[in-house]
């Protein structure tokens, strides 16, 4: 296959054709070469006509000679001293950013399930692919572009920028169940900008998209699609997202705002008149992997901004608050953090303060804790910054937020006052990420004997706790918030250093429909599909906790089958604590069903797919990023220790 130059001289863009050639089902990039093109998904070349020097004229080969010695010596010192200052000052002469993760030494690719596959685990990863493809093509038929399908009565909803969240959402999904239709539909969709507007991602003036959930579901699952398959489309989008959500942090503390529009840059504050500390922390994978990909600094310097006030926070905790100090009931925010690793939730995006005195691995807090490992990882453990407050970070939540239920022997995080260090004893399904979190960073990092066993000890007692809140409900699927019996409940680490036989929270227990008996009580009985108690069990299982805790994922994925599938897709519970008669519906369908719950329950039975935790990481959206090493011109660009 050849190129031809157009009308008026110039070649036509790479990008155009790369999705439209349809020999193989996963469209890559086409990267250029030194004399062609080189284009892996047709095993080919595509040769550019350039006329090599020896098909020059004798001619024109002295004139170029003559005419080179003649002006050498008048200009080389000019170029050289222009070319060293433009090396120093700007990006021109860098080298350029990498290809996709793997390029050159083969994508890692889905492939047939093989004979030796267990027959059991490759009918239920079907059984899964078939809920993820029922539910994503009635999204299309019905949905599409809006951003989510209604699974009772089938209709569109549009509750995130209305640019078609679930379609970006569960793109690297596709990739991973291996479904080239819909990938195909995808980089069709991607690379036709609409002629109604200047972009995809367009928005009317008084509109604004969420940084934190915009982040996390477009950009993430685009970022990840460029990582699986390598096909310039998605980074290309995740590019010009990138730069349209940007100036979210252009606040006087680099903390981003709540929304942003993404035309005129314009931002607002979110109903909590702060920055919550998971919006301003769980940017850094993203960013930092699209600066990594694409060479443009402004997007390492912007979330890299964020961690520096973290750390400057951090160094300041247990600080002196004159003014707080004065007061003597104590009933304002103290400027400073109480203690290191205790961050509060919510802060001051114009001076960079805490703007409340909750501490919490929970709501508006979660997924920061999991960014400080997780981007620790994904740049191969080259930043000490993230490690540090990670490791103060856990600290603090296994000193003051792990408490021990003594009624039926299991422990669980709850929130807590940082200043009188009163805890709600709250319970929250958002909360099962940290089970996982903690088993992979046992895996992961060179931690002391010690800290390494207590780390591990907790990661088995918490998520048996996020089992046995599903294994107690008739439905058998666990609640969003339980409220634990406070009077039966002591910290977990007082509870272990008085126990030296045996440790508290790792038995096996029965579970408990009586609700006098359960030990707690239920706060919100809903269920929203949620995928933090099936990602750690993912975690836990991979990391070789037991088959145990993948038949618990196929229990739960059952009970889902059974109580939450629709005509038309999948839909959220109002009441899992009833039994089957009694279950209610809601006609809502947030799109992580797609990228995370059902993902992690397909990876458990998909035994021909392998994502090893030394290769990639999950972003808290479950987009797979590969992990990478930041360069030496990056490192010195960004001040990364070499």
């Amino acid at each position: 296959m050849t190129l031809e130059p157009e009308a008026d001289g110039t070649w036509p863009a790479l990008q155009s054709f790369s999705y439209e050639l349809k020999l193989s089902w996963h469209p890559f990039p086409v990267f250029p070469s030194r004399v062609g093109v080189v284009c892996p998904a047709v095993d080919g070349r595509l040769d550019l006509p350039i006329p090599p020097v020896d098909k020059l004229s004798a001619n024109s080969r002295s004139d170029m000679k003559s005419y080179a010695a003649l002006r050498r010596p008048r200009w080389i010192v000019a170029v050289l001293l222009f070319c060293g200052f433009v090396w120093l000052t700007f990006d021109v002469f860098h080298p350029p950013p990498p290809p996709p993760f793997g390029y050159g030494q083969g994508h890692w690719l889905p492939h047939p399930h093989s004979a030796e596959a267990n027959s059991t685990n490759r009918w239920r990863a079907e059984r899964i692919r078939a809920a993820f493809i029922h539910t994503y093509d009635n999204y299309l038929e019905h949905a599409f572009p809006n951003d989510e399908l209604r699974p009772l009565t089938g209709r569109n909803s549009s509750t995130l920028n209305g640019w078609g969240v679930t379609f970006y959402d569960s793109l690297d999904t596709m990739w991973i169940m291996r479904l080239p239709d819909y990938l195909e539909h995808a980089v069709e969709y991607l690379s036709h900008v609409p002629t109604t507007s200047m972009s995809l991602f367009d928005q009317k003036p008084n509109a604004y998209a969420p940084f934190f959930e915009t982040v996390i579901r477009y950009l993430g699952g685009l970022l990840s699609a460029y990582a699986m398959t390598g096909h310039r489309v998605f980074l290309d989008r995740a590019d010009e997202l990138g730069t349209m959500l940007l100036p979210a942090m252009n606040t006087p503390s680099g903390l981003p705002m709540y929304g942003v529009n993404t035309l005129n840059g314009q931002t607002r504050g979110g109903w909590m008149a702060g920055t919550l500390w998971a919006e301003a922390m769980s940017c850094q994978m993203e960013f930092k992997y699209l600066a990594h990909v694409t060479g443009k600094r402004e997007y390492f310097d912007k979330v890299e901004a964020v961690m520096q006030l973290m750390e400057d926070a951090n160094n300041h905790a247990g600080t002196l608050d004159e003014e707080y100090a004065a007061d003597p009931k104590q009933t304002q925010t103290p400027k400073y953090m109480v203690e290191k690793g205790v961050f509060p939730t919510i802060w001051d995006p114009k001076t960079g303060l805490p703007r409340n005195r909750l501490f919490s691995a929970g709501a508006f807090a979660d997924s920061a804790h999991e960014y400080l490992l997780k981007q620790y990882l994904l740049t191969a453990q080259s930043e000490p910054r993230a490690i540090s407050l990670y490791l103060d970070a856990v600290d603090a939540i296994m000193n003051k937020l792990l408490y021990h239920s003594s009624v039926r022997d299991f422990i669980y995080v709850t929130d807590i006052d940082s200043v009188s260090g009163k805890p709600s004893h709250t319970f929250e399904h958002l909360t099962c990420f940290l089970p996982g979190m903690l088993r992979l960073g046992v895996h992961s990092l060179k931690l002391p004997a010690e800290k390494k066993q207590r780390h591990l000890w907790a990661a088995q007692g918490l998520a048996k706790t996020c089992w046995l809140t599903y294994a107690d409900m008739p439905t058998g699927i666990g609640p969003d918030e339980i409220i634990v019996n406070g009077s039966n409940a002591r910290l977990w680490l007082d509870v272990l250093a008085e126990s030296p036989t045996s440790i508290p929270g790792l038995s096996e227990v029965v579970p408990e429909q009586d609700r006098a008996q359960r030990g707690y009580r239920i706060k919100r009985s809903s269920y929203l599909l949620r995928p933090e108690a099936l990602e750690t069990f993912y975690i836990m299982w991979k990391l070789g906790e037991g088959d145990v805790w993948r038949e618990r994922g196929w229990t739960v994925f059952e009970a889902i089958e059974k109580h939450a599938r629709t005509k038309w897709a999948y839909a959220s519970i109002v009441n899992v604590d009833v039994q089957d008669e009694a279950i209610t519906l809601k006609d809502e369908l947030p799109s992580y069903f797609l990228a995370e719950t059902l993902k992690y329950l397909y990876l458990m039975f998909d035994e021909t797919i392998d994502l090893p935790f030394e290769s990639w990481v999950f972003t808290t959206e479950a987009h797979p990023l590969p992990i990478f090493e930041w360069s030496k011109v990056e490192k010195e660009r960004y001040g990364i220790p070499l």
